[in-house]
């Protein structure tokens, strides 16, 4: 009965993933294209020359920066829509694996494993957690990006009335299949409780719009890169008004 449940289980989150890839249009936002970048960027003095695990490609924007850091990437996606995307990219030393990440099963350790924008859209994030924690080497890092529930954007439209509280889900997180918000403190609670432990923490890129009106700002070279470059740093010394928090983390030893 038990695995009959798991099974439908993941069935649905087969038929969830295939609706919502659907709508998901990272390859066509700036907004979003740009807060990836400076994700590898807030990530690289972390990273050596080794194996890496990235779980969830889309469109293998992140993807492809992240290859250029590693030996070897290799990436887990349960929509063959995006891993076909992904492989126009002609990545030589990207290895894709196309299966839902709680079906994975991995047969080596990896020293660096990538879980960003992945924990906001997945049912279950101790599962997924207990999956890194098989592939993760003893001494590797793991990098998890979300966005986050107090950005100066989202705060902004609570104060507008247009959202009802800082964790509601909004039409467009909805539209992208989230299924949760995090803040600083609710994203360290799971690690935590998954057995990590953060050796680096923060926020990346202050944000003060919502993802379309920055679009539309950066499309009209409104925002020239000064202007990023000054919301990155401010991002560095307010973390909590940033569109998205990142957490560095290793596994915690057991004493």
């Amino acid at each position: 009965m038990d695995i009959e449940k798991r099974k439908s289980s993941l069935d649905f989150e087969k038929e969830f993933l295939d609706e919502k890839s659907q709508t998901y249009v990272a390859g066509k936002s700036l907004q979003d294209n740009l807060i990836r970048g400076l994700s590898v960027r807030t990530f690289e003095p972390f990273i050596n020359p080794g194996i890496g695990l990235e779980f969830g490609c889309s469109d293998g924007y992140m993807t492809e920066l992240l290859s250029k850091k590693l030996m070897q990437l290799d990436v887990i996606e349960g929509s063959e829509k995006f891993i076909k995307k992904a492989k126009e990219r002609n990545l030589k030393n990207v290895a894709f694996v196309h299966c839902l990440f709680e079906e994975f099963k991995p047969i080596k350790q990896y020293n660096y494993i990538f879980c960003c924008y992945v924990l906001e859209h997945v049912f279950n994030v101790s599962k997924i957690l207990k999956v890194v924690r098989h592939a993760i080497h003893p001494e590797g890092l793991l990098f998890v990006v979300v966005p986050n529930s107090r950005a100066l954007s989202r705060q902004l439209a609570y104060h507008m009335g247009l959202i009802q509280h800082l964790k509601a889900l909004t039409p467009n997180d909805l539209n992208h299949g989230h299924r949760r918000v995090y803040d600083r403190v609710s994203l360290e609670r799971d690690l935590e409780k998954a057995g990590f432990v953060s050796v680096a923490q923060g926020g990346i890129m202050l944000k003060f719009l919502a993802d379309f009106q920055m679009d539309k700002l950066l499309k009209m070279n409104i925002l020239h890169k000064p202007q990023i470059e000054g919301l990155y740093k401010l991002g560095c010394e307010y973390p909590d008004l940033c569109g998205s928090i990142y957490s560095i983390c290793k596994v915690k030893i057991q004493k």
